[in-house]
């Protein structure tokens, strides 16, 4: 069963990565060691596998 895009947006924040905005259902995530991420859809919405993936590299690189 595929996560919801409120639980990554949830690992985003717990990771230190702050919202910048956004237009209609996508949010910009910037980590202050400079690492970008979008994430679309409303939080009830399934997440796309493309979407976790684009996560997981970013708390990866985050965490460097």
């Amino acid at each position: 069963m595929p996560r919801k895009v409120r639980q990554l947006i949830a690992d985003l924040e717990k990771a230190g990565f702050e919202i910048r905005g956004g237009k209609g259902s996508h949010r910009n995530f910037v980590h202050s060691k400079g690492v970008r991420v979008t994430i679309s859809g409303h939080p009830g919405d399934d997440a796309k596998h493309y979407q976790e993936r684009d996560v997981k590299r970013a708390l990866e690189a985050a965490k460097d």
